[in-house]
């Protein structure tokens, strides 16, 4: 029923517009995600996602232990719309849930922190398997549980007095550096299914249609 809907949809935008949409499904990938945890600059917080979607990362996920997370429109511009944002935010611990969520969907767990025994970026594997990227609050960077439960560290060599990057310069950062390496990597399966690529289609029509509820409505009561 998906690819039936996809190809209805379809016919209420452009053919220029259905033809972006199909050349970028074809550079996005799930084989890396990023996790924000806690952030509470909205400017920080929408230029990741800016970055996100600019390297074809598909999926953010969004963790509000004690500080909601807003969108900045003026930095994102519109970055929102073509990223899918997944929140934890249920009742006590949702770090502890994100990173349970995201074992069981085979995601390493990588914390973005300078620490023993910890990795340089350019040196990380990226053929160990799908990471999950995750990046801590502006002052205290990622919690002791995640760091308790991380399977790899990940730093970016620095070499002045400052001992941190911003947020979104870091996540900048690591993602040009990863999604170029993954891309080449003859290893790594990094592209959506086709199936995948139907269901985020599917999502961006539907975001990109003025009324698109109501048109899918009187398509799936045709059937």
């Amino acid at each position: 029923m998906n690819k039936e809907l996809v190809q209805y949809l379809s016919t209420f935008i452009t053919p220029g517009r259905l033809e972006v949409f199909d050349r970028i499904l074809k550079q996005r990938t799930r084989y890396l995600t990023v996790v924000l945890e806690d952030i509470y600059q909205p400017q920080n917080a929408s230029a990741v996602i800016r970055t996100a979607d600019c390297f074809g990362i598909q999926d953010l996920y969004v963790i509000e232990n004690n500080n909601l997370f807003t969108i900045d429109k003026e930095v994102a511009l519109g970055a929102s719309k073509w990223v899918d944002i997944r929140k934890f935010n249920t009742k006590g611990n949702s770090t502890g849930r994100a990173v349970v969520y995201l074992r069981k969907k085979g995601y390493r767990i990588v914390a973005t922190s300078p620490h023993e025994g910890d990795v340089n970026l350019e040196d990380y594997d990226l053929a160990k398997g799908k990471t999950a990227l995750f990046f801590g609050t502006e002052l205290s960077g990622v919690s002791d549980l995640v760091r308790s439960e991380a399977d790899e560290f990940l730093k970016i060599p620095m070499y002045g007095f400052t001992e941190s990057l911003n947020i979104s310069v870091s996540a900048g950062i690591i993602l040009q550096e990863l999604t170029h390496r993954m891309r080449l990597h003859p290893e790594v399966d990094w592209l959506l299914t086709p199936a995948e690529q139907e269901e985020v289609k599917l999502s961006w029509l539907r975001r990109s249609i003025k009324m698109a509820s109501l048109i899918e409505g009187r398509f799936l009561k045709s059937k």
